[in-house]
């Protein structure tokens, strides 16, 4: 199993000075690399690769101290190869047809992460009375906020340092020993129905209000984006009004995630069944009415948070076809056809009125069921025969 910890880095101003430094050598090596897979491209009329470009850099690092001397090797290979991934997914893309993006040069905005791999130039280290620290290469030992500590027996594998409106990060991927697999949460099967004017509904009647983070901060951007254009483009003053309004996104994006991951994890924890539907959300994202909403809400955030959280507590995750949920009747299955004006859900045939959206989550629930069998020997869900 692999996971990532996020952890915040505290760095003093000697060290904050140091990763300057640090990622402005990091960021010259990327753009220097990239100019040399151009240049070698028009002058021979063939690309040169990860090996050739490892083999050249390793000898200016040596022979040029002053200019790449803080990147440890290890270093330099990872940002190499994190090149020649955007190489190789530019020319999967013109083969796809798709548009290209040609890997572009990193401004100092643009480039945010370097890579390690662990134990080479960095590592945690405690100190006394159990405190944490973070030892980079170069850097010294900074302080981290070691929130929840690393698994008994859990291997770091790599790290990224990260850098996110003038605030430091680490990033641990770890890899988790195999656990014993957990018992079934005692909690019964649910059904969910997501949407945006209720985040979620469920088949128990439950409707989650959706916080709409963007929207309540709209206020607060719009008086931050007027300062910005107000101010002469480069200057300190604009610098620092941008870097107000990537603080005021960086929090809704905070609050969104904070949110998912506590809900996600209540889910997960309380129900030994979850239906959900197999949503395409290109269709919402892409609308010009609903894509604000949409990516204001985060549902695939959702459910990529609820589908590894299951996985640690026994439960078992279950998506279906969305189609026809909202339109079919949960009680007696007769189709009741409404728009999307429509909130409630009233059936002519059994005479069932409900929410919309708890009458889908129904529906989700009961086409899980149809698709899945109980074993009645371990309390288990499995696929029934017959079904894809």
């Amino acid at each position: 199993m692999i996971r990532t910890y996020k952890y915040r880095l505290r760095p003093n101003s000697a060290q904050t000075a140091t990763l300057d430094s640090l990622f402005f050598q990091a960021r010259n090596l990327y753009n220097a690399a990239l100019a040399q897979r151009i240049t070698t491209y028009e002058e021979t009329g063939k690309g040169i690769g990860y090996s050739d470009q490892w083999t050249h850099f390793r000898d200016q690092r040596n022979d040029h101290p002053e200019q790449y001397g803080m990147l440890n090797a290890t270093s330099v290979q990872q940002m190499l190869r994190r090149l020649n991934k955007a190489f190789a997914a530019f020319f999967r893309r013109v083969k796809a047809g798709e548009t290209p993006g040609f890997p572009r040069f990193k401004g100092y905005h643009r480039f945010k992460s370097v890579e390690y791999r662990y134990g080479d130039g960095c590592k945690l280290r405690e100190k006394e009375h159990g405190q944490q620290r973070f030892y980079l290469q170069n850097v010294g030992e900074i302080k981290l906020i070691y929130h929840r500590p690393i698994p008994e027996g859990a291997l770091i594998k790599h790290v990224v340092v990260k850098r996110v409106n003038h605030r430091w990060y680490v990033f641990l991927m770890l890899v988790l020993p195999e656990r014993e697999k957990k018992p079934m949460p005692k909690g019964g099967p649910i059904g969910i129905d997501m949407g945006l004017r209720s985040l979620l509904a469920t088949s128990e009647g439950e409707l989650i209000d959706n916080p709409r983070w963007l929207r309540a901060s709209l206020a607060r951007l719009r008086v931050a984006q007027r300062r910005v254009s107000r101010r002469k483009k480069g200057s300190k003053r604009w610098r620092k009004a941008v870097r107000q309004v990537a603080c005021l996104h960086e929090q809704v994006a905070n609050q969104r995630n904070d949110h998912w991951h506590k809900l996600t994890r209540e889910l997960a924890e309380s129900h030994s069944l979850i239906a959900i539907e197999d949503l395409d959300l290109k269709f919402i994202n892409t609308n010009r009415h609903l894509s604000l909403s949409s990516h204001d809400a985060g549902l695939g955030m959702f459910t990529e948070m609820l589908a590894y959280k299951v996985e640690e507590t026994g439960c078992q995750l279950v998506a279906v076809n969305p189609a026809y949920t909202s339109q079919q009747c949960s009680g007696c299955g007769e189709l009741v056809e409404k728009g999307l004006s429509v909130r409630v859900h009233n059936c002519p045939e059994c005479g069932l009125v409900l929410d919309r959206d708890v009458n889908a989550a129904r529906n989700v629930l009961r086409s899980a069921f149809s698709s899945l069998r109980r074993s009645d020997q371990d309390g288990t869900w499995a696929v029934a025969p017959g079904v894809s």
